[in-house]
């Protein structure tokens, strides 16, 4: 067995589903918040009415209506990324690219840079986009004999993962663009301290976020032309197609209107300008605060009405789509349930005091990097993640002074690099591509590697 086949072989028996380990990990948080040494908030209290307690705020966070409004939030963001990466335009422009990639390094090369600038944009669409291109390169190089590495080009349609949180459709980068959020995550002692929103220019467009990106850009596709050059190809075994039965509708009425090409690209055109006013009407236009996840879910609703053109096209997409977003659904009130718990419990008020006796302004951004990464593996979300470490990281920088904006991006970063060997994301792409986890690990870790220099001279730096 080679290394990598004993790598998967360990993450399989180590880590069950994404829904199990909320579950484990809701269990081992309601039993630590018992165990944990007693506060203010529950000192007087007997085991029963500390269990009472600890329950109550469990159900509280679990239930917690910004936090399921953040949820849809993100729902939205995956779903409508995923519909645009399926589009008609996506599908014809990767079709003009097919002939670009009559080489392993080319196709590694092109793939990977295009997936890397789409995930910048939104992570879903980055996501699907890579495995619909992956897939089609695999059929083309069957189609025509040309030697490829199907788990190399696999990769690249994956490294948009590599990305995505220093995008415009991170996570926890869009939820603090958002007024009042960060005062709603914070624990009570920082309350008012933290700013009202973290608008994008201190984040995405921030100078290090841009350089960081830019260097990724450029680098990772490079890597990947340099290992297309060097690993072994072959011809993949052709996969005779499927011809899909067009659905032969009579229509009555007003149903035309559900199949008019012109109606729903009129309404999807008439959003989009709307986008254009609400930026230039801003007040804080040049500082991008126009931009939060309302904004962003609005543009992505309009470009894919504009790119389907007919609602029931749309709708069609949509049901597709829906099924990558159930792990959000379901997973999401588990981490603010977990979240309500530790901070009720005054849990975050003594990791964040121990935290920053061990921590000083250069170090802790360092350490949140390099601890988000670890914390990914237990919790593949973004989103999860910034709901669980979020308020640990607001008070620890409030109180110890050090640059919210870096820890919080420092956070962003070490969870996109572990999605390099967390494959969870990746089950969409080796879905649609036939692939297999141990086919694209070996080149997602030499991703990684380069991304753990990038991330952490970029901290150490700026």
């Amino acid at each position: 067995m080679s290394l990598i086949d004993k790598y998967i072989k360990g993450i399989r028996f180590l880590l069950p589903a994404p829904f199990t380990i909320a579950i484990l990990l809701t269990l081992f948080t309601l039993v630590l918040a018992f165990v944990w040494p007693e506060t203010s908030v529950n000192r007087d209290l007997n085991s029963l009415e500390k269990t009472i307690f600890i329950l109550k705020a469990w159900n509280k966070g679990l239930w917690d209506v910004k936090g399921l409004a953040f949820a849809i939030q993100m729902m939205l963001m995956l779903l409508l990324g995923h519909v645009l990466a399926i589009s008609k335009p996506i599908d014809k422009a990767i079709n003009k690219l097919l002939p670009l990639c009559r080489s392993n390094a080319k196709s590694a090369f092109i793939v990977t840079f295009l997936t890397l600038l789409l995930s910048w944009f939104n992570w879903g669409l980055g996501l699907v986009f890579g495995a619909i291109f992956c897939k089609k390169i695999i059929d083309y190089a069957s189609q025509f004999s040309i030697s490829i590495n199907a788990g190399l080009i696999g990769a690249a349609g994956y490294s948009g993962l590599m990305i995505w949180h220093g995008g415009i459709s991170g996570s926890s980068l869009v939820k603090i663009s958002e007024l009042g959020h960060l005062t709603d995550l914070a624990p009570e002692t920082v309350k008012n301290r933290v700013p009202d929103l973290i608008d994008f220019s201190n984040t995405v467009f921030s100078s290090m976020n841009l350089v960081v990106t830019c260097v990724l850009i450029v680098v990772l596709p490079t890597i990947m032309y340099y290992l297309g050059k060097k690993t072994k190809v072959m011809v993949p075994k052709r996969v005779l197609k499927t011809k899909e039965d067009k659905e032969k509708t009579n229509l009555i009425g007003i149903e035309i209107l559900d199949h008019s090409k012109f109606f729903g690209w009129f309404i999807g055109i008439m959003m989009l300008l709307f986008c254009i006013y609400l930026a230039l009407s801003h007040p804080a236009t040049l500082s991008f605060q126009f931009i939060n996840p309302n904004y962003i879910n609005f543009t992505l609703l309009a470009m894919a009405l504009v790119f389907h053109q007919s609602l029931i096209a749309f709708i069609k997409a949509c049901e597709k789509a829906v099924t990558g977003t159930v792990g959000i659904l379901i997973q999401f009130p588990l981490y603010f349930g977990i979240m309500g718990v530790v901070s009720e419990i005054g849990i975050i008020s003594d990791l964040a005091g121990y935290f920053q006796n061990i921590s000083n302004e250069l170090s802790y951004p360092i350490f949140t990097f390099f601890s988000a990464g670890l914390v990914n593996f237990l919790v593949p979300s973004g989103g999860g993640q910034w709901y669980i470490q979020g308020p640990l990281i607001i008070q620890s920088t409030v109180e110890m002074g050090v640059s919210l904006e870096k820890s919080i991006m420092a956070m962003a970063y070490g969870d996109q690099l572990t999605n390099m060997m967390q494959p969870f994301w990746a089950l969409p792409l080796l879905g649609i591509t036939g692939l297999k986890a141990k086919d694209i690990i070996p080149f997602t870790l030499i991703l990684m590697l380069v991304g753990l220099l990038v991330f952490s001279f970029a901290l150490i730096i700026f």
